[in-house]
């Protein structure tokens, strides 16, 4: 039984590997931990792979529970990497949702929204924790400066007599 509990265990290793990009089976770093006579303290002891090689390194514990582990710099650029992508998506949905009002012009609309944002984070007690409903944002920026986008209506009323284009 415990054999098979061990291929298991090393079978999940393997398939999470393939997912973050580590194909070659001699490039991984398996480390268990082991129990010791004193509670407080735990060995660690290399299954396979090198102390030397790439992170991240996998390690099973006591309880056969699959860890990994990271070096400091490694979980920085992970954290900025992190951060880059939840501004490029922010951003993304701010323009999509600028671009679906119809704007007149999207610089000045984005120019607004931002300030928008600046004075709502400025006047929360924690700037991270601000909650942003960008639709609503973009909608009560339309209520305060309607000339900022485009008026389908207006354009509308104006198209269904002919004459009053002709004039």
């Amino acid at each position: 039984m415990e054999k098979k509990n061990e291929i298991a265990i090393y079978d999940k290793i393997d398939k999470l590997s393939k997912k973050i990009g580590i194909e070659d089976e001699g490039n991984k770093t398996i480390l268990e931990v082991e129990l010791t006579d004193n509670p407080d303290i735990k060995s660690l002891s290399l299954k396979s792979g090198s102390w030397e090689a790439k992170e991240p390194w996998f390690v099973i514990d006591e309880k056969k529970k699959i860890h990994t582990l990271i070096s400091l710099d490694t979980l920085t650029k992970m954290v900025e990497n992190l951060k880059t992508m939840g501004q490029e998506n922010f951003e993304l949905k701010l323009e999509k949702t600028i671009w679906k009002h119809l704007p007149v012009d999207f610089g000045d609309v984005w120019v607004v929204a931002m300030d928008e944002i600046r004075h709502m984070a400025k006047n929360s007690q924690n700037a991270q924790a601000v909650k942003l409903d960008i639709e609503k944002l973009v909608a009560n920026i339309k209520k305060k400066h309607p000339s900022l986008f485009v008026d389908l209506k207006g354009l509308y009323n104006n198209m269904t007599n002919p004459q009053d284009i002709l004039q």
